[in-house]
């Protein structure tokens, strides 16, 4: 092999077992997490729940690393361009599968720009009512809301935001009519049900837990289509009248796609020991999170469908991208 082109080839045959050995004793090195918003958040806590796990599992450290901004989504773009190596992971959320329904361009494809590795957890939202609401059961609130068609509001974080398209989509499913009225985030939304200022919504267990159990807010059911664990004896809306009724936010590991196989499968294993470890599990259970734990091609399936489902959603809402 003594031309350009032989020792071209022995260089590559010199470096495979390299290559080999460099990803079968992956990680080498520390491992950053993006998260695209600022600690203290599910995303945050979700990524450091997991990334200590990960962490005590291949003895490096797993860096959570905050980029807040643009709704999420500047540091997707952040995380599409990082090296295809498994140094550098994306904890992305049921947001970032809602996005390509809103912005009309978006820096990077949440489907076609990375690799699943696992989902963390899920959390359904609850629809609740304000205590004067004469409605007791799924069945109650939708007698009474077709006995008055447009009549009852029911309030959002905003249009095209997901407590938005839970309210489209038991529309859709119950032929009701509900006026919805957007707040400028969750907080808003919340305290115009307890005020009685709108009479119902969709909102977060987590947000909603307090007041349910100190009567301000009336449970009637859950979003998801299991039972949450924070909520006992509120059934699903699947199970209420609503079959196949299912609007969740959920939080996992991508990596960036051409991310190697073996160390896709490896961190997969571990992530999702990881999400069903007792104590993480306990922590997420406490915030009224889901431990979810899913194989990558489950993950990156579901990612799939959420984009599809979001994008049908939003269009029946007559959300327009910006």
């Amino acid at each position: 092999m003594g031309t350009a082109f032989g020792r071209r080839v022995l260089a590559g045959l010199l470096a495979a077992p390299a290559v080999a050995r460099a990803q079968a004793v992956y990680p080498a090195r520390s491992v950053t997490v993006l998260v695209g918003y600022p600690p203290g958040g599910a995303n945050d806590i979700i990524a450091r729940s997991i990334g200590a796990k990960l962490g005590a599992a291949f003895g490096q450290p797993f860096v959570v690393e905050n980029r807040a901004g643009a709704g999420g989504t500047l540091v997707g773009s952040v995380a599409a361009r990082a090296a295809a190596d498994g140094y550098t992971l994306f904890m992305c959320g049921g947001a970032h599968a809602l996005a390509p329904a809103l912005y009309k361009t978006l820096p990077y494809d949440i489907v076609g720009d990375f690799r699943a590795i696992s989902q963390a957890a899920a959390s359904g939202y609850v629809l609740v009512v304000h205590p004067s609401v004469q409605a007791r059961s799924v069945a109650d609130f939708i007698a009474l809301a077709k006995a008055q068609p447009g009549k009852l509001n029911f309030s959002s974080s905003g249009v095209g935001a997901p407590l938005h398209l839970a309210g489209v989509l038991f529309q859709q499913m119950t032929g009701t009519r509900l006026e919805h009225v957007p707040y400028q985030g969750d907080s808003d939304a919340i305290t115009a049900i307890i005020s009685g200022t709108v009479e119902c919504g969709f909102m977060s267990i987590a947000a909603s837990k307090t007041h349910i159990e100190g009567g301000r807010l009336v449970a009637l059911a859950v979003t998801d289509d299991v039972p949450s664990p924070a909520l006992p004896g509120v059934p699903t809306l699947s199970a209420s009248g609503l079959p196949g009724y299912k609007v969740t936010t959920w939080w996992g590991l991508l990596a960036p796609k051409n991310t190697p196989e073996d160390v896709v499968q490896k961190l997969s294993r571990a992530a999702q020991e990881a999400a069903k470890s007792d104590d993480v599990s306990q922590r997420f259970l406490g915030l009224g999170l889901r431990p979810v734990g899913s194989e990558a091609d489950t993950f990156q399936r579901f990612i799939r469908s959420e984009v599809e489902s979001f994008a049908k959603l939003a269009r029946a809402a007559g959300v327009e991208p910006q």
